[in-house]
């Protein structure tokens, strides 16, 4: 006879561990599958050491900036070894924290990997557990091209297992990943080749930001290779060389791979409990995150949209407020959710982009205020980008339906304007809100010109 709970959480990252917890505070009953370590992409390979790798490269660019303000600053030298130690040692008391906390709400950790039986069962490593309702948690995985030699090649994954630092980085793709992990790269000080397939970064992101983008990255000596489709890499004796037809790009000391990722679906046998998948892996689901089945729901990446941690963590909290708390009806919603990429400049976005926008309520609805400047922490020196930030506005009121900045100090002030977006703010309730002096923020409440919206922008 299996064991029983009342909820079974497949996958220990953001979305499955907050859902545990929560289920477990309201008093019911919960076990936590999982194979790896508890905390997920997130935690592991992920938010956290990304962040601390986005801050060394920021540190990296504060040593060039000091001079400027009259400190005499020796050349720094990065010691890899040093840095990624207490990275990975920063990352294993999270996984410790995240342990500790499950196991204080009442909720059992099973080690192993879960593969259904039935809609009320899984197998784990032999072991039969069964639940009154489950929850689909497991997060996507990197994408491996389907070309020779791509196992010569890293993930996002394998990234943070580099022992050394490579001084010639090739990153294939255009996406928030490649960026960031290129951006803070060359900021250490590698040479970094930036392959894609368009002439642009960040399909999707509205332009001001992918082309201000571009500009800092093409400042700071990020080498793009454009419209550059790869069909094979392979190893010679001076590095890896990346090929495209006739043309050849290298030598590299190591290439990554940042073309996407997909949900981790696979290996869980889902026909089994009767629940639809689709042929890309992504488990479909309402509003309430259910899926077809109705005692089987299914969060975060594996969802195929706003694949982001805090998301996953929302919906799962909402989910066991509504099932075992008592809270009808209570869910996420997945309008206006802020989002920053840790590119160097950072960027924050929420909302819709001036090209959305317009697809949304027409070109004659959309208004668009924009500015570009020098932020004044770059003031005395010889900063050759420029801060960029856009309010998208909507009818006759001007609501905000879309803010979007690049800059020093963008990932910080986004959620607070995050705040604003999301009640359904106005341009007028931007502009009667004093300015906070002098700050890069208060640009965008003292923002005076607008121009048309534009299909394109």
């Amino acid at each position: 006879m299996p064991r029983h709970f009342d909820l079974l959480c497949i996958g220990g990252g953001s979305g499955g561990v907050a859902t545990a917890n929560r289920a477990g505070l309201h008093g019911a009953r919960v076990a936590l599958v999982e194979s790896g370590r508890i905390g997920g992409t997130c935690v592991n390979v992920g938010c956290v050491p990304k962040k601390i790798m986005w801050t060394a490269g920021h540190f990296a660019h504060a040593f060039d900036e000091a001079a400027h303000y009259g400190f005499t600053v020796a050349p720094p030298t990065l010691d890899w070894t040093k840095l990624k130690a207490a990275r990975d040692a920063f990352v294993r008391s999270l996984n410790a924290g995240y342990e500790r906390y499950l196991k204080s709400n009442q909720v059992e950790i099973v080690r192993g990997t879960a593969r259904f039986v039935d809609a009320h069962t899984v197998d784990v490593d032999g072991e039969r557990i069964g639940a009154d309702r489950i929850v689909v948690a497991t997060g996507g995985v990197p994408t491996l091209p389907t070309i020779p030699g791509a196992a010569l090649g890293i993930t996002s994954d394998g990234y943070f297992d580099l022992e050394t630092q490579p001084r010639r980085l090739a990153v294939i793709g255009s996406g928030y990943i490649a960026v960031e992990i290129g951006g803070l790269m060359r900021a250490l000080g590698s040479d970094v080749t930036l392959l894609i397939r368009r002439d642009h970064v960040l399909h999707g992101f509205d332009t001001l930001l992918r082309d201000t983008l571009r500009e800092h990255m093409d400042n700071a000596g990020v080498r793009f290779v454009t419209h550059f489709s790869t069909e094979r890499l392979v190893r010679r004796d001076d590095g890896l060389w990346l090929e495209s037809g006739e043309r050849r790009e290298g030598p590299f000391d190591a290439v990554l791979w940042a073309i996407g990722r997909h949900p981790n679906t696979a290996a869980l046998n889902l026909a089994a409990a009767g629940v639809r998948v689709e042929p890309s892996g992504v488990i479909p689901v309402d509003a309430l995150q259910t899926t077809n089945v109705p005692h089987i729901f299914a969060l975060g990446d594996v969802i195929g949209h706003h694949e982001l941690t805090p998301v996953a963590i929302a919906a799962g909290r909402r989910l066991a407020d509504r099932v075992f708390g008592g809270m009808a009806g209570r869910h996420l919603s997945y309008d206006n959710i802020a989002t920053v990429i840790f590119s160097h400049p950072p960027i924050g976005t929420i909302g819709l982009s001036e090209g959305d926008a317009v697809k949304a309520f027409g070109e004659a609805a959309i208004k668009v205020y924009e500015t570009r400047f020098t932020p004044m922490m770059h003031s005395l020196g010889p900063w050759t980008g420029k801060m960029a930030m856009k309010l998208v506005v909507a009818g006759d009121d001007e609501r905000v339906v879309g803010a979007h900045v690049i800059g020093p100090g963008a990932d910080e002030m986004t959620q607070g304007f995050a705040v604003a977006v999301k009640m359904g703010a106005t341009k007028r309730d931007f502009d009667d809100t004093v300015a906070i002096h002098p700050t890069a923020a208060e640009e965008l409440v003292t923002l005076k010109t607008a121009r048309p919206g534009r299909p394109f922008g």
